[in-house]
Parts: structure tokens; sequence; C-alpha cells
């Protein structure tokens, strides 16, 4: 038993390997070439343009590596089955799950390192891959703005920009990071960039100024249709620069588990805040807002509050015209528009908290099942290569080629669907290990019964006779 598992394991060893380099080097080529016009005209040096490479392997293994061990099930069982083993070591009495059990360590082997590098390693290799692109990006006037990522080369600056059309930006988010000056948040829709002498000019749309005093507990709300920031850059060489700053992809588990944490704490501050506001309000007694506000689960609920609030603004509005008293009319109406509006805005501001919390969820849950489909992959091809009887590269790659579109078409639409608050963030990244792994288990449970019910005829395609011509 012992001398079959070893053999087994030397069968996935090669093809592992051998399947491993091709497709790093396709996908770090197709990168290359995508990413080659960032470097052209900068005079960077091979050093640096290798240290980019370097870093970019890390992102390009955990890709590589469970398609790797699919490739490497399919060549080894295709190449015993095509050999008669499997048929003799089944004809000695051993039953198939003794045959799949080293296969099963193999993957589980790799799927235990793959954790620990998407954790550990991952992470910090994203970070300073990041880092070195945005010193790349800054040898250009016009600076390349990361979408997703809090950009911090700027002086006294710090941009987070949600999403990108074109030449538009989207969700834009400004933070003043200076020592001696107060503490102010931009918010804007929309906006977009110009290149000056000596620096760039964000031209901003729709959004909203938040500015605290630095000496003083005045907070101020300004509201803009457009507004113009200029930030002067008198730095366009390469340097290098430390930032703390990491993005969800640059964080280890640790760090994800703190900063979900951390806004949870922020929803329920401003929750807080918005029961205080209206308890605050003297206009409003305690039994108009308290059963509604207290709920913030639903959305209804929440918009129910700034009906109600509207409601009520415009019925006392009313009785305070019946006394024909302007200056408290426009009293009334002052106070329930800032409170209006800024509970709105609360609202929308756990809006955002959430989806961040999603976010960080998503990439929380993808270190783990990414890594899990190497033991999925080995439960697809080892009966895929007995049926198929086949143990070529080729006919392995396309075979894998096939089955890992299909994952990771469920992988990136779940993601995509978790990001939007759609779909919980635990099924989204799981869901595609789940489905495969039923259709793995089906075909493992018909092969061990000996029912190829597969046939893959398609296969005598690749095969010719002596004489040139395929085979009816």
């Amino acid at each position: 038993m012992k001398l079959l598992s070893r053999y087994i394991l030397r069968e996935h060893t090669l093809p592992f390997s051998f399947a491993l380099v091709v497709l790093t080097f396709v996908l770090l080529t197709n990168f290359l070439l995508r990413t080659i016009d960032r470097f052209l005209g900068k005079g960077l040096s091979i050093s640096i343009l290798l240290e980019y490479m370097f870093l970019n392997l890390a992102w390009i293994l955990a890709l590589a590596v469970p398609m790797a061990v699919l490739i490497a099930t399919l060549m080894a069982f295709g190449r015993m089955s095509s050999d008669n083993e499997i048929t003799a070591i089944r004809s000695s009495g051993m039953q198939y799950s003794s045959i799949l059990l080293p296969s099963l360590m193999f993957g589980i082997l790799i799927c235990i390192g793959m954790t620990l590098f998407n954790n550990l390693i991952l992470p910090e290799l994203n970070h300073k891959a990041r880092l070195l692109s945005s010193d790349i990006s800054r040898k250009r006037p016009d600076l390349e703005f990361d979408v997703g990522y809090f950009i911090e080369s700027l002086p006294d600056q710090s941009i987070l920009i949600g999403s990108r059309e074109e030449n538009i930006f989207k969700d834009i988010t400004i933070f003043s990071k200076g020592k001696n000056v107060s503490q102010r948040t931009i918010t804007a829709n929309s906006g977009t960039i110009e290149t000056i002498y000596g620096g760039v000019v964000l031209h901003l749309s729709d959004g909203v100024i938040h500015e605290l005093g630095n000496k003083t507990e005045e907070y101020k709300q300004i509201y803009f249709t457009e507004y113009q920031v200029i930030i002067p850059i008198d730095n366009l060489t390469l340097t290098r620069r430390d930032s703390k700053i990491r993005g969800d992809r640059e964080m280890t588990f640790t760090m994800i588990n703190s900063k979900i944490s951390g806004y949870h704490n922020k929803i329920n501050d401003t929750k807080n805040r918005i029961i205080s506001r209206v308890k605050k309000e003297d206009l409003i007694t305690e039994e108009m807002y308290l059963d509604s506000t207290l709920n913030f689960a639903n959305k209804l609920v929440q918009d129910s509050i700034v009906s109600n609030l509207s409601l009520m603004k415009s019925s006392l509005i009313n009785v305070e015209e019946q006394q024909d008293n302007k200056k408290k009319i426009a009293y009334i109406k002052r106070r329930f528009k800032n409170l209006i509006r800024g509970i709105t805005s609360d609202f929308k501001l756990i809006g955002t908290y959430e989806k961040s919390i999603n976010k960080y969820s998503v990439e929380l849950h993808k270190k783990f099942s990414i890594p899990f489909a190497s033991i999925i992959f080995i439960l697809i091809g080892a009966p895929l290569g007995i049926m198929a009887r086949k143990g070529g590269f080729a006919i392995s790659m396309a075979l894998s080629l096939g089955f890992f579109i299909i994952y990771w078409g469920f992988l990136i639409s779940g993601e995509e669907l978790a990001d939007r608050g759609l779909l919980s963030p635990i099924i989204s990244m799981w869901m595609p290990n789940i489905i495969l792994g039923l259709v793995g288990v089906y075909l493992c449970y018909f092969t061990s019964r000996e029912q190829h019910f597969l046939k893959f005829e398609f296969l005598k395609l690749f095969k010719f006779r002596k004489n040139g011509k395929k085979n009816d």
C-alpha cells in the first residue's frame, strides 16, 4: 500500500511541476504584455523591472497552482488508465477510494501550503507590488490613479476612488493629512483630472465638504455642485516610499478581521448619532421616532424615518403659518432641513460601511476557498482521467481550462454579487467549490462502480492515421 501511494504521488509530481512552470510563464507573459506601456520611456533599470515581475509572481502563483493540480491529476490517472495500470490495481481487489487517497493527500498538502501562502506571503508581495507600481507611475506628470486603493503619494492629501469610466472617476473621497490643518474630508460623485505645470487639478462634481476645526469642535458641511482641488507635485522621479495603508488584497487574515470589526463599530456609532440627533431636536417627541430609529435593518425603514420627518416638517410649518409667525417658520424649516439632510447622509454612510464589510469578507473567504479548489480538482481530475484514458499534456490542459473557466466564472460572479450586497460573502466565495465538489463526488461515485457514463469520442479528432487522414 505504501509503495503504491508513493508511486501515485510520484506520478503527480512531475506533471504538476511542468504544468505550473508553463501556466506561470503564460500568465506572466500575458500580464507583462498588458502592462508594458507603463514602463516605456521611463528609463527604469533592469533590477526594477525584475523586482516588479517577481512581486507580481505572487498572485500569478495563487491562480496557477490549483489549475496545475487539475492538470497533474488528469495526466497521472490518464496515463495510468491508458497503460491499464488502474485495471490491474482494481483487479487485485483494491477499492477506488484507496487509489484516490494518495491524490487527495497531495491536494490537501497543496491546499495547506497555498492557504499559508495566501495569508502570509501574498498580501505582503501585493502591497509591495502596488507601492512599486505607484512609484513607477509617479514618474509621469499625468498620475495614474488606482481604483479601489488609497493614493498616498500626493502631499497633504489621501485620495480614494471607487470606480472609473474612461476619463471620469466615480465616488471620490479626499482626506487631508496635514498636521497643522483642520480635519477636512471631501466626497464627490464624479470628477476628472487635469495636468498642469507642477501639479494636477481635480475637477469635482456634486459633493460635500466635511470640515472639523483643528482647535475647536465646530463641524461644517458645505455642499457643492462644482469644486476644484489643486494639488502641487514637485517630485516626478522614481522615489521609493513606504506606506502603512493597505488594500483588501494586501491584508492578512488578522488585518481583515480587525478592519471588519472597525466597520461594525463605525456602523454602531453612526446609528447612535442618528438617534442622538433626533433626540436633540425638541420639536419631535420621543414617541414619534423611537420605534423607527432603533431599527436600521430595512432600507424601507430608513426611508420611512426621513419621510416621517418631512411630513412632520410640513405639518408644523402649516400650524405656524396659521399663526403668521414668519421668523419661527424660517427657523423650523432650517432645523428640519438640516436634520433630514444629516440623517440621510448618515444612512448613506451606513450603506457604505456595509459594502466595505462585504468587500473585506469576500477577500477573507477567498484566502481559503481558492486553495481548497486544489482538493476539488482532485475529485474531478481523477475520474475524468480514468474515463478519458488519455495522459497527454495538451488534452489535460484543454479539460483543465474548461473546468477552470467554469470555476472562475462562478467566483467572479459571486464576488460581484457579494460586493453589491445581493449575496452573502460566504456563499459567493464557496459556491464554486460546492458546485464543482458535487460534480466531483458524482464522478467518483460512478467511477468507483466502474460505470463510465461519459464518452470522450471527441478526443479521437486529435488522432491521425498513418496515411495522414483523421479517424472517422
